[in-house]
Order: C-alpha cells, then sequence, then structure tokens
C-alpha cells in the first residue's frame, strides 16, 4: 500500500479548475419535444452553451399547488460555463413553458480536459 500523499487527481483538479473558466452542468426539463428543441437550438444558437443534450423518457414526481403529481419530461443536459450560466438561465426561462421551470447549474469537479476546453471555447462571445 503506498504511503499516504496528495491525491493526485486533486492536484490536478486545482491546477486545471483555478486556472480556467468553471464549465457547468445546467439541468432543465421541458413537456416536450417543441419546447426542448427550442431551447436546445437558441442556447447553442447563442454561445449559451456548447451543447445540450435531450434524454427523452424521464418522469417527475413532484409536488405543486399542494398536490402531488407525476409528468412524462424530456431532461436536457445543457454544457456551459460559469461566465455564462446566468445567461443560459435567464434566456431558459425566457422559452421555457413551464411557469417555473427546473434551472440547476452543477460545477463539474474533473473531466477529458480537451471536452472541458472546447465547452470554454464554444461559450465565448466572440465563438464561431
Amino acid at each position: 500500500m503506498p504511503p499516504p500523499g496528495p491525491d493526485p487527481a486533486a492536484a490536478l483538479y486545482s491546477t486545471v479548475m483555478s486556472t480556467t473558466p468553471p464549465v457547468l452542468l445546467l439541468l432543465t426539463t421541458c413537456p416536450d419535444a417543441a419546447s426542448a428543441d427550442r431551447i436546445a437550438h437558441a442556447l447553442v444558437g447563442e454561445q449559451l452553451a456548447a451543447c445540450v443534450t435531450r434524454l427523452d423518457g424521464a418522469q417527475s414526481t413532484y409536488r405543486w399547488q399542494g398536490e402531488v403529481t407525476t409528468d412524462n419530461e424530456l431532461q436536457l443536459l445543457v454544457k456551459t460555463t460559469a461566465a455564462r450560466v446566468d445567461a443560459a438561465i435567464a434566456r431558459t426561462v425566457e422559452l421555457h413553458p413551464y411557469e417555473l421551470p427546473e434551472c440547476i447549474a452543477v460545477e463539474t469537479r474533473a473531466g477529458l480536459p480537451a471536452y472541458l476546453d472546447w465547452i470554454r471555447a464554444q461559450t465565448r462571445e466572440d465563438a464561431d
């Protein structure tokens, strides 16, 4: 068993994440393909996200206006950066048919460096 010491993954994480803009995964759900496509195309087209992955077949159970309900939805996984997440959330809310859409951003702790760099490059305001 190796002696205790610094975790190489933690060192890589702290080096990579401290010198580059954080990449975030923004989660939202949509009631139908049309709204999911509209949001995905707007976010990518306006460089607020590098990629939006659509997962069909999600089912959400939640309490709304005092009632427990279950709905079939589509889950969107929006890849963006800390610099663009506020604008991505605002645009999602603007386009979303729900009164209170799910918008939860989670910071990535690790990832393929080239992919994370690609996300950063695609979400720069001057990207093309």
